[in-house]
C-alpha cells in the first residue's frame, strides 16, 4: 500500500499524471495504452477509484 503519491512511483517507469480540466484534482497511472486508473488522492489513500477506457 503506497502512503505517498510519490510511492505510486514505484517501480520506475509509472507515470502519475495530475489531471485537469473537469477532472482537476484526480490522478492518472496508465495501465496500457489504452487503461487508466483515475482517483482522487486525500490524506495518505487513493479516493474514487476508476478504472478507465481512455479511448
Amino acid at each position: 500500500v503506497a502512503a505517498s503519491r510519490e510511492r505510486l512511483r514505484e517501480p520506475p517507469g509509472v507515470r502519475v499524471v495530475a489531471l485537469g480540466g473537469d477532472r482537476k484534482g484526480q490522478h492518472s497511472i496508465r495501465i496500457t495504452d489504452e487503461w487508466r486508473i483515475w482517483f482522487v488522492w486525500q490524506g495518505a489513500a487513493a479516493h474514487q477509484v476508476e478504472v478507465v477506457d481512455y479511448h
